[in-house]
This record gives C-alpha cells, structure tokens and sequence, in this order.
C-alpha cells in the first residue's frame, strides 16, 4: 500500500469514533442490515428474473410460462419494495439519532470546559462545528454508509453472477475495474483535504456573521455595515471558491467513472452479441449479463461518489473528535460536599500565583495571601489589569492557580466537587449577562424550583420589583439574547436579583452597581449592608459608599497585595490607595 492510501485508509479510520455512537441502537441497525441484504439479493434475483422472461417467457410462446415468470419477476420487486421501505427509514433514524447524539456529547463535554479554552477556540466556530460537522456525519451515516453497504454487496453479488453466466465477459467485466478504482484513489486525497478546508470555511462565514450581529448597535453606531457586508462577502467567496474545487473534483471523477464503465458495457455489448448471433448463448443470459453488469457498474460508480462523501465526514469527525478529546483543565474533586449556603465558610489565600495558560509570560498574580473570615464584607480596590476580576475566577475555579492554595473553610477547593464550591458563590459581573427567554428564567437560572416568595424577595433587595411590575407581562416579560430591550442598570439589578435568588454563602459583586442610578445604588448599598453577617461579601468597587461600607479593604497592585485595611488607615498608610480616594472616592 503506498503512502497516499495509507493516509486516506488512516483517515477513514478516523470515523470509528462517530461509529462508536451507534452502539446503543444495535438493533435498529440489525434490522436496517438485514434490509440492506434482503434488498440486495432481491435486486441481484431480478437478473434471473429477466432471463427466465425472455427465455422462458417470450421464447417459450406459452402464455403459461409467460405469467409464472412475470409472477416471479413481481414477487422480487415485492420484497425490493418492502425491503427498501425497511432499510431507508431505519438507516435515516439511526443517522438522525446519532447525529444529535454526537451534539449532545459535543455540548456536554464543552458546557464543562474551562472558560480558557474558549479564548483559542471562537465559540462562533464551535457552534458551526456542532451543526454543520454534525449534520455532515448525519447525511453519512443515515445514508452514504448505507449506499456503500448496500454497492459492496451488489458488487461482489454481481461479479459472482457475472462469472456464473458468462466467465468470459466477466474477465472483460473484472479488468475494467482497476481503471475506474485508481481514479477514486487519486482524487480521494485532494477530495479530503477540500472537505476539511470547505467547513473550515464555512464555519469562518457562521462566526463572522454571529459576530456581526451580536454586536449589532456597535456595528450600525460605527456605520461599519458595508466594511463587515465586504469582509463577510470576501468570506462566502472563499468558501464557494474551496467548495467548487472540491465539485469540480467530484464532477471529473464522476465523469471519468461513467465513460471508463459503460464503455466496458458497450464492449460487452459488442462481444456478449456476437456469441448470441453464433448460439454460443441464450438472449436471456445475455440480458441476465448486462444486468448484472450494470449493477456492479453501477455499484462501482455509487461507491465511488460515496467514497468521496466518507473523505468529506472524515475531515468533519477529525474537528469533532478533536473537540470531544480536548483534555478538561479543571479536575473535578472528590471532597465531600460540605458547602452548603446553610453554612458560613471562611476563605484564605496562601502564596497564590497565576498566569494566562495564553500569556505564560504575564504574572497576574504574585504571591497573594489573606483570609477572610465568615460573613465579613471586604473590597477589593486597585488599577485596572491589577487580577481583581482573576482573583474572582480563581474563587469559582474557572482556573486553578499556577502555584498556592485557595482553602474554602478547611479545605483546599480544589479537593471539592465543582457543583458544590460553585453552589457557594453567588457572582454578579460587571457586565450582567441574560439570555433569550423570559425575566422569570432568568431569574431562576441558579435554581429553577424558586418560589413566588422567594423572587419577590430577592427583587425587592435588588429594588428591581418596580420596574418589573410596570411592564406588561411582568416576569413572563420575554428578552432578547443579552436581555436586549431592557437599560444596563435594568439587567444589572436582574443580575444582583439572580445571585441573591440563590442564597449563596459568598457574594462576589465585580462592580455590580456601576450602571445604577444614585437612588438604585443606595437601595443596592442598603441591602448588602442587610446582608452584612448572613454572607460573606466580596466586593471589587471603586466609588467611596461601597468601599468604605466594606469591613476591609485589600489593595493590590500589579497581581501583588500591597495593603489592607480600612479606608481612613489606608487613606493615611497607603500612597496608591490615597491617591484613589482623593481621584474617584472625591466627595
């Protein structure tokens, strides 16, 4: 075998895994393979069909014999019919079943990945890879498998038959098929390699225009609508460009295919009449022939278009496995669960360095140590790029640091399941995120079983209930992704509303009342002064009111903890932290 079958056999080999889903259906395929047998013996059983017509038949002169074979020929389009029936509908539920499988797994294996791999990998260009890889795998696997099946057997069926009825034609049959063979292996190569550059592209075109209109206000305030329709054009070229390569390629090799097999047939054709002018055999097994010859001719053209659709879902099932495969960077624990709200835990800090698996280079963390006792409230103040916000990812796990240990209460948090640590922190982010659906799914994102009471509760401490109320359907109010169609300080209580829903044990607000008004700020600011002693209380700020309402403040400088205190001992001790207060805490 040379070096160019090798790749295309190692690469069809990279379809076992998209096989392996169908494991759990054995019996759907069972009888989908058994229909593909029946049918292909009916259809090989037409040959004789045929022959016992014309020469039992018709050269007969008996109407007798005529309709017994006429009857015979019936019976096997019968079982062809009901055959075909079987095996089309349970071939195409087992692709649709394992098609959304395989997203299933896809979406499973990635909601649980660390948010660090979607930094090197878009998750525009994921989701066009859960679709149209998917859907790729599906038109596969509940159809060009079963084509190819299906060819194979009428193949082998068919030369058996061939050489049964006429083994000289055969030997004309069987030389012609090295030249249609070399063809599919030749272009079988460049095929796959366009297949795989051909999503590529085509994901490209799914992530620019998702990009486009996500941002959609940006895209139209900068009246950038014409430079994003050419970039987005230039990319739907380049993909038509790679996918016509890979037409025009199946186009030759269909085309070289067809001439190379019916010009065998019109030899046969030639030499197959001269035996029958000379008696050398009957019109019937020479019509029995050429139909026999056309199944396997044509089954050699079927396998050879299919082939070039198993090259195009190899390309796809590599993506996906590769997806599928990506290591978790983030270990789930084994640890107890004993984190629950019902219980105040403190947090401690010992020696914690990190980096950006992206920026090695970059510390955003040096050496940070602290402890924060159960129920204290304490902020987090310093210049932009100083790992406040890391600190907080670093809290859920979202990473783990490069060296230290972060213990919640008396255990390292990453001995405990990540369920049960997350389920200890309620996070509102600077930029609150809502998505599609109602306010009332929103709201109970972090527990669906909410009641009534509890929402109005938490709304009413996030002094959001009013302006719920005043819309039409209140909490079935339904928003777009985003929550557009609500204000910045709207989505930004519903976020604060959301964290408090769930009664966690820790409260991490990262500048969670930037986009509030003054009134909405000090009922904010009321609230969390409420909830001084029920939660321990994290809070990154920089307005005056919300620092000094901390117990303590931790300021840090360059990833490092350079000072802690209260605001009138840092306002006196600490240079970086004076010169905040008399900048943005100015009254």
């Amino acid at each position: 075998m040379n070096e160019e079958e090798r790749e295309s056999s190692k690469n069809l080999r990279r379809l076992g895994p998209a096989f392996a889903f169908l494991k759990p259906y054995k019996w759907q395929v069972i009888i989908a393979s058994v229909a593909l047998i029946v049918t292909a013996s009916a259809t090989l059983s037409l040959g004789q069909g045929i022959r016992m017509v014309i020469d039992s038949g018709f050269a007969s002169g008996e109407i007798e014999m005529l309709t017994q074979s006429l009857v015979l020929f019936v019976t096997f389009i019968g079982v062809l019919t009901v055959g075909t029936f079987v095996r089309f509908y349970f071939v195409s539920w087992v692709g649709e079943r394992v098609s959304a499988d395989i997203r299933l797994a896809v979406f499973d294996h990635l909601i649980h990945m660390h948010p660090g791999y979607f930094e090197d990998n878009a998750p525009s260009e994921i989701q066009s890879r859960i679709t149209t890889d998917t859907t790729l795998l599906q038109t596969v696997i509940g159809s060009s498998v079963s084509i190819a099946l299906r060819n194979i057997l009428m193949f082998f069926g068919g030369m058996v038959l061939l050489f049964l009825t006429n083994a000289k034609l055969s030997l004309i049959v069987l030389s012609s098929v090295p030249f249609v063979v070399l063809p599919v292996i030749f272009f079988g190569r460049r095929v796959r390699t366009l297949s795989r550059s051909s999503q590529d592209r085509l994901a490209d075109v799914g992530s620019h225009a998702g990009e486009s209109f996500r941002h959609i206000k940006v895209v139209q305030a900068f009246n950038h609508q014409d430079a994003d329709t050419r970039s987005f054009n230039a990319r739907v070229e380049e993909a038509l460009r790679v996918s016509l390569q890979r037409v025009w390629l199946r186009s030759v090799l269909i085309a070289v295919v067809m001439l190379l097999v019916f010009g065998a047939i019109a030899m046969l054709l030639w030499v197959g009449g001269q035996d029958v002018l000379a008696g050398n055999t009957s019109p019937g097994d020479l019509a029995a022939f050429i139909f026999y010859a056309f199944i396997v001719a044509g089954s050699v053209g079927a396998i050879s278009e299919v082939w070039s659709d198993l090259q195009r879902a190899a390309g796809a099932t590599e993506r996906l496995v590769e997806i599928l495969q990506s290591p978790w960077a983030i270990v789930d624990g084994s640890g107890p669960g004993q984190t629950s709200s019902e219980h105040l835990h403190g947090l401690s800090l010992q020696g914690v360095n990190f980096t950006y698996p992206s920026r090695p280079e970059q510390a955003v963390l040096q050496g940070v140590s602290f402890a924060i006792a159960p129920g204290e409230m304490v902020a987090l103040v310093g210049p932009s790029g100083a790992g406040k916000s890391t600190l907080f990812d670093l809290l859920q796990r979202f990473y783990d640091p490069s060296s230290g240990v972060i213990a919640l209460g008396d255990d390292d948090i990453r001995s405990l399941k990540l369920r049960d640590l997350r389920g200890t922190f309620g996070f509102v982010p600077q930029d609150p995120v809502l998505f599609a659906g109602s306010l009332r799914e929103n709201l109970t994102y972090a527990k669906e079983d909410a009641s009534d009471e509890e929402v109005a509760i938490a709304l009413r401490a996030a002094n959001a209930q009013d302006f719920i109320a005043a819309l039409p359907n209140g909490l079935d109010t339904r928003v777009g992704e985003g929550g557009i169609g609500l204000s910045g300080g709207q989505r930004q209580r519903l976020a604060i509303a959301r964290a408090l829903l769930l009664k966690p044990s820790f409260l991490l607000l990262d500048e969670a009342t930037s986009a509030l008004d003054a009134e909405s700020e000090q009922y904010i600011r009321q609230s969390v002064e409420a909830l001084k002693g029920d939660m321990t209380i994290l809070v990154i700020a920089h307005r005056l009111s919300t620092v000094r309402q901390a117990d303590r403040i931790l300021v840090l400088q360059e990833g490092a903890l350079i000072a802690s205190g209260s605001h009138d001992e840092l306002v006196v001790s600490n240079p970086l932290y004076a010169r905040f207060a008399n900048i943005q805490f100015a009254t």
